[in-house]
């Protein structure tokens, strides 16, 4: 029986709300005698039913805005480190908000971490005067923050700001030489909004810390030459597109036009530069991978269809895709330290979160970070209706099928909000809809910056909003005057998405708080999502008017969804796998590095490791000295130890050749190569103690960028398709 109710207990959003409920009904028999009240007493945490009723008052005076239970009920399950479900439109800021006032009363600071600038600064700015009627101080903090807005903000008791400039802090910290510049607190508590977006979607993104070394380069003659080249004669791409590489009839080319070996080990440099253009050229497609915006080439975050403010790929990738639009190389530089999302959240001793759509990615919550879904009832039932997917043999027809049912639609006054799978997919849609005389509203990456503006206008009367992936997550979109009585929003995808949260977020845009709505999806046998993860599935045919009704039609694409979803999530655990060996690293050399920074391991060190020159300096400047010595030897080994680990892991899958285990020669030689680091920060700290004047410069300029996992597939790929036709080519 106790495994039966175990098995109960953790099924996905098998949290229990009946100990949240209690104290919910308890806080609402005291409403009357906290409302009586003048002024509003800092609550004891406890006694949980009497802050609940404090914050619900606090919340109804200085907002304007009185709970609901369902929005208690989030509250408890957040202030229980849970994640807590809750549906669109119920008030997910609020909940937020009572619970990292709740954390801040028990004397913990709070870091609220949102997916961007914008929602982390409305959420701060619109809940300060609720945190200010409960006695406690909030902050954010945004790419705009100077250095000294920053160090105010972090030093407050809640601080919001988004996941990728959070993080970016702590790098930053990690490179002082000053213990007064740091700015960055103790981790102590994270509610993380958006939870399956940042701890699901971007759990890997490795947010990357970068200085400058040279110029940038890519070679403009390989651009061209890829051009010329032939999908199936001279290069394969394989089934998920995530990998391409020359055939044998492609390598005799490349090596006729260049007059090169392609295979020769002593010169490698020409093949890197090829799979560089060749990969740029074929796998990253303008409008959906990246965009081109002021003369430079910006990346689209995948999962939410916006532009990834100052992220790039890995120099070589970039330097291509630069090449490839006839831009200028961007500065090159090596990375100075990184951390993952992942790696960024489990440094809070406590973590808790929301979103609308946990349940689906319970497993990954519980298997990642310990944490458990708590399912909260929406204040109203929803009333949205959700049609069936629309299928269609191919492309063109499902386009012409969308652009028709947009146009009856419209005709009503209906307002519709149409989610398309990037931005190429969007612009072509509304050129479409132009043609028939209809005015849509396009958002995407390329005016990203009005995307809360944008969607808050989409409920109106006979609005056709086209958008990119999530459409303003963060922002409601109210229904206008005669609306609901049309039925309400009505959201349209233009295809499922690789995961079917995505799905769900975005039939969620509609049907707020009870609000009437509708979605529908239309889907194609020859989407990439099928042809990519389902290719060798035969369609079924359709009927006489051209749609496929076959059960077999809405199997195919369900089951092409599953397996990308697969895909991902091993994608994730492999990459965790390799990277948690590197956090542990990045623990023990850190508690090194602040022992040198806040102490005097430094002068420690170097005066027994030379007692003649250390007696010799003058006394003032010594420990400084000293301190400045070590620490950048410190950070130089790591920067050259990540480059090593890099390296590494790009070619550790040749291991298997020799019946190896990857990951363990992998963290075999990591362990190595760590140990003989830390010898080597020692003798470099030595010899620029005893040099007259120790070289201890710094880059002039950092920036951040995204570190792809795997940008051309493993190597293990790439050698085993490699080895046929160079092997043949020999032979």
């Amino acid at each position: 029986m106790s495994g039966i109710l175990k098995n109960l207990l953790d099924r996905p959003g098998g949290v229990s709300l009946g100990p949240y409920q209690k104290v919910v009904k308890a806080a609402g028999a005291l409403a009357g005698s906290i409302g009586a009240l003048d002024e509003l007493p800092r609550p004891a945490m406890d006694d949980l039913a009497r802050f609940c009723a404090v914050a619900r008052e606090a919340a109804d005076r200085s907002l304007g805005l009185r709970p609901y239970d369902a929005q208690l009920l989030g509250t408890l399950a957040l202030l229980d480190g849970k994640v807590a479900e809750m549906a669109t439109g119920e008030g997910k800021t609020l909940s937020g908000a009572m619970a990292a006032a709740g954390y801040a009363l028990q004397g913990r600071r709070v870091h609220v971490m949102s997916v961007n600038d914008y929602l982390a600064r409305r959420d701060a700015e619109w809940m300060a005067p609720f945190y200010a009627a409960m006695g406690v101080t909030v902050g954010w903090v945004g790419q705009s923050s100077t250095h000294e807005e920053r160090r105010e903000a972090y030093a407050k008791d809640v601080t919001y700001g988004a996941v990728s400039e959070m993080g970016f802090d702590v790098l930053r910290d990690r490179l002082r030489t000053d213990p007064a510049e740091l700015i960055v607190p103790a981790p102590e508590v994270v509610l993380v909004d958006e939870a399956d977006s940042v701890l699901v979607d971007e759990a890997r993104v490795p947010l990357v810390m970068a200085g400058a070394s040279d110029a940038g380069s890519a070679v403009p003659e390989m651009a061209a030459l890829v051009r010329q080249l032939v999908r199936g004669y001279h290069y394969e791409v394989d089934d998920q597109a995530r990998n391409v590489y020359l055939t044998p009839k492609g390598a005799d080319t490349v090596e006729n036009l260049l007059s090169v070996d392609l295979y020769d080990e002593n010169e490698p440099g020409t093949l890197i530069e090829l799979n560089l253009a060749l990969h740029a050229h074929v796998l990253l497609t303008r409008d959906v991978d990246y965009i081109v915006r002021d003369g430079k080439v910006q990346l689209i975050n995948a999962s939410r269809g916006r532009v990834a403010l100052l992220q790039r790929w890995p120099d070589g990738l970039q330097a291509a895709v630069e090449a490839k639009e006839a831009l200028a190389p961007s500065e090159k530089g090596e990375i100075l330290d990184s951390i993952t999302v992942q790696g960024l959240i489990r440094r809070y001793p406590q973590i808790c979160g929301m979103t609308g759509t946990a349940v689906a990615v319970s497993e990954q919550l519980g298997e990642f970070y310990g944490l458990k879904v708590a399912v909260i009832p929406s204040n109203r039932p929803c009333v949205r209706k959700d049609e069936p997917d629309r299928v269609y043999p191919d492309v063109p027809e499902k386009e012409a099928a969308l652009v028709e049912e947009i146009q009856a639609v419209h005709a009503t006054g209906r307002p519709i909000l149409i989610g398309t799978l990037d931005v190429a997919e969007s612009e072509n849609l509304a050129r479409l809809l132009r043609r028939r005389d209809l005015d849509p509203v396009v958002l995407n990456a390329k005016n990203d910056a009005e995307e809360a503006s944008i969607i808050a206008r989409a409920g109106e009367r006979d609005a056709i909003t086209v958008s990119t992936q999530m459409a303003g997550r963060g922002t409601d979109i109210r229904l206008g005057d005669g609306v609901a009585e049309l039925g309400g929003l009505y959201v349209i995808g233009s295809g499922r998405h690789a995961s079917s949260r995505l799905d769900d977020q975005l039939r969620g845009r509609a049907g707020r708080q009870g609000d009437p709505g509708g979605s529908v999806f239309f889907v194609s046998m020859r989407d990439d999502l099928v042809t990519q993860f389902a290719p060798d599935e035969r369609p079924p045919a359709p009927d006489a008017d051209g749609v496929v009704r076959h059960r077999r039609g809405a199997y195919v694409v369900a089951h092409a969804q599953r397996v990308a979803e697969g895909v991902n999530l091993q994608i994730h655990r492999n990459t965790w796998r390799y990277t948690r060996l590197l956090e542990q690293q990045r623990e023990l050399i850190l508690e090194w590095r602040d022992k040198v920074l806040h102490g005097d391991a430094a002068a420690r060190a170097l005066a027994e490791g030379d007692p003649e020159r250390w007696a010799s300096m003058p006394e003032d400047t010594r420990e400084e000295t000293a301190r400045q010595i070590v620490l950048h030897a410190i950070d130089r080994c790591w920067t050259e130890h990540l480059a090593f680990l890099t390296d590494l892991r790009e070619g550790i899958h040749l291991r298997a050749l020799g019946r190896m285990s990857p990951i363990d020669e992998f963290h075999r030689e990591a362990v190595a190569e760590y140990k003989a680091m830390l010898e080597e920060v020692e003798r470099r700290s030595l010899e620029a103690f005893e040099a007259p004047e120790p070289d201890l410069k710094r880059p002039t300029a950092t920036w951040t960028y995204m570190v792809q996992d795997n940008p051309f597939g493993t190597e293990w790929d790439r050698i085993l398709k490699r080895m046929g036709p160079d092997s043949r080519r020999r032979g």
